[in-house]
């Protein structure tokens, strides 16, 4: 069965194609079916429902089974900050490293114990054929490191997230073990039973 994931972020798109490598499906991006011009406003004010307007935009655009996730990561001595909006945070003229350099900063002096924070994704699945939508929740705890460490290994805020029980930022942790334990990880194993269940009809 096809597959369409509907993102344009290609840490997002390299994660999913790992983690969902053993399933038989043909994992298609939406340059690959003509859609990567398309942008689907996240309106919406909970990862839920983000999730869900991108999943069936794009399966009802393709005709396709996709699936769109949504990810917020909550930093509570920022009063949850940056939330379901960790892309946006700081405004639209910061890149991804400002984004954590700002973090960073609001966080100086801020102890250890007070540095909690949790990665939540949300993968939605939708079947164009029977108009189903299956949603799904994984979440991460951990704490915001001191400093940035750059790796060769994750994306977006992962240089500055110490997953719980562990020492080193995601950007340090082997694809295979951080995929074990993450937020999208955890989601995914959730929605694998779905997927298979909709490439066994096909």
């Amino acid at each position: 069965m096809d597959l369409l994931i509907g993102t344009s972020n290609p840490g997002k798109l390299n994660e999913l194609r790992e983690i969902l490598v053993g399933v038989p499906l043909s994992l298609l991006d939406l340059r690959a079916v003509g859609l990567a011009h398309m942008n689907v406003e996240e309106t919406a004010t909970t990862l839920e429902d983000n999730a869900r307007l991108k999943s069936e935009a794009y399966a009802q655009a393709s005709g396709m089974v996709t699936l769109a996730d949504d990810t917020g990561l909550y930093i509570d001595a920022l009063g949850g900050q940056p939330g379901i909006y960790p892309a946006r945070y700081g405004g639209p003229e910061l890149t991804m490293a400002d984004r954590r350099q700002k973090v960073l900063r609001e966080l100086n002096g801020v102890p250890d114990a007070q540095r909690t924070a949790r990665f939540v994704a949300v993968i939605a699945v939708t079947d164009p054929v029977g108009g189903e939508t299956t949603i799904v929740r994984g979440e991460c705890p951990g704490h915001i490191a001191h400093e940035e460490r750059l790796g060769e290994h994750g994306f977006g805020y992962d240089p500055i997230f110490v997953p719980q029980g562990y020492t080193l930022p995601f950007s340090l942790i082997a694809p295979d073990e951080k995929n074990r334990i993450s937020h999208r990880g955890r989601a995914a194993q959730l929605i694998l039973p779905i997927l298979a269940r909709l490439a066994a009809e096909r």
